[in-house]
């Protein structure tokens, strides 16, 4: 119920209205006259801020309690309302004794009233000091992560070193041209990862610029795979898209079998070449390739048996709900992952 003030005489038609309004808020509210006396207050103020609602009736706003409303700037901002200026979402800190601060916003505005030489001003006051420290709350859980996610992060890459130095000091040891393989295709396979995490890692967002990303990707790619640059080469050609990082670790990982398997088949006995990475997105739809000007593809069976990389690529275009399609380039090979929204577009064919 609002606290009503007293010998009002013919004021008190015009005011019921407003003094209804205001005893029926759940929001703090205060009425005050042009020198920021209280005219009438809400239950709700003198509850929430315990104040004696005998106390408020022609108090002066900033002797309420025990003068923890008497603040110069507040104060200023009021008698700038009644000038015609507002307060919009001022932030305040309630300081009472014995108690907890409280982090306030008050909104204030000055009422267009029937009576033109009167001026009155409507304050609202939100108490936001919970809502500021689940805030305080999340901030900190976030930057705990965000250190967390660091860390782990870098053991990741500390780990991925470690395993990359005993594949190839493996592979230095076996005397097996097979097994010598093997071990360096797995240090291929590793390495490509390293520069999908340290990438990703330095990605602040949800979101990854595919340019960068696949050109970083493949520079690393053919540092560790292509011995002589002028003979072979990988040319990334991506549009401006940007995907979530979930699915960009998956188009990474394509690329990274799509272009190893590429360098070990389409070139042999030193043949010179290039292999060019295309993505092209369009609404929801997307197509990635990966094309080589190489030998093409082989003609018997065995040649032909899908590998563990073959595996890996289907099993990722499948998680991504695409379909991979193998074209002969003339010459050459063009392998695309394209999502089903754009599967009648036929990107391959056009590579």
């Amino acid at each position: 119920m609002a606290v009503l003030p007293h010998g009002l005489g013919p004021e008190a038609t015009a005011l019921s209205l407003m003094l209804a309004v205001i005893a029926s808020s759940n929001t703090p509210l205060l009425l005050l006259d042009g020198d920021l006396h209280v005219i009438a207050a809400s239950a709700s103020f003198c509850r929430d801020f315990q104040i004696e609602p005998a106390s408020v009736p022609r108090s002066r706003f900033s002797g309420l309690g025990r003068g923890e409303w008497a603040a110069p700037q507040l104060s200023s901002l009021l008698e700038s309302t009644a000038s015609g200026a507002g307060v919009a979402a001022y932030e305040f800190d309630l300081i009472r004794d014995g108690q907890a601060p409280r982090h306030l916003v008050i909104n204030a505005q000055k009422l267009d009233y029937v009576d033109k030489e009167q001026v009155r001003l409507l304050l609202a006051i939100a108490d936001v000091t919970e809502a500021r420290a689940s805030q305080k709350l999340q901030d900190n859980l976030l930057r705990e992560k965000a250190i967390l996610l660091q860390e782990v992060q870098h053991r990741i890459a500390n780990s991925l070193q470690i395993i990359a130095s005993i594949l190839l000091q493996s592979a230095r040891r076996v005397q097996s041209d097979e097994t010598r393989g093997h071990l360096h295709d797995a240090h291929s396979r590793l390495m490509s990862i390293a520069a999908v995490q340290k990438h990703l890692a330095s990605t602040q967002l949800g979101e990854v610029e595919l340019r960068t990303y696949l050109v970083q990707l493949c520079k690393s790619l053919a540092a560790s795979m292509i011995l002589d640059p002028e003979l072979l080469s990988i040319e990334v050609i991506v549009d401006e898209s940007v995907t979530d990082a979930d699915i960009s670790v998956s188009l990474g990982l394509i690329v990274t079998e799509l272009v190893i398997n590429a360098l070990k088949h389409a070139f042999p006995g030193q043949r010179a070449g290039k292999i060019v990475v295309r993505y092209d997105s369009h609404g929801s739809g997307w197509a990635l390739s990966v094309s080589d000007n190489g030998i093409g593809m082989p003609s018997d069976a065995q040649s032909s048996k899908p590998g563990l990389g073959t595996n890996i690529v289907e099993a990722l275009a499948k998680r991504l709900d695409a379909e991979v399609e193998v074209t002969d380039a003339h010459p050459g090979t063009a392998i695309s992952i394209v999502h089903a929204h754009l599967a009648a577009v036929g990107t391959a064919r056009s590579l």
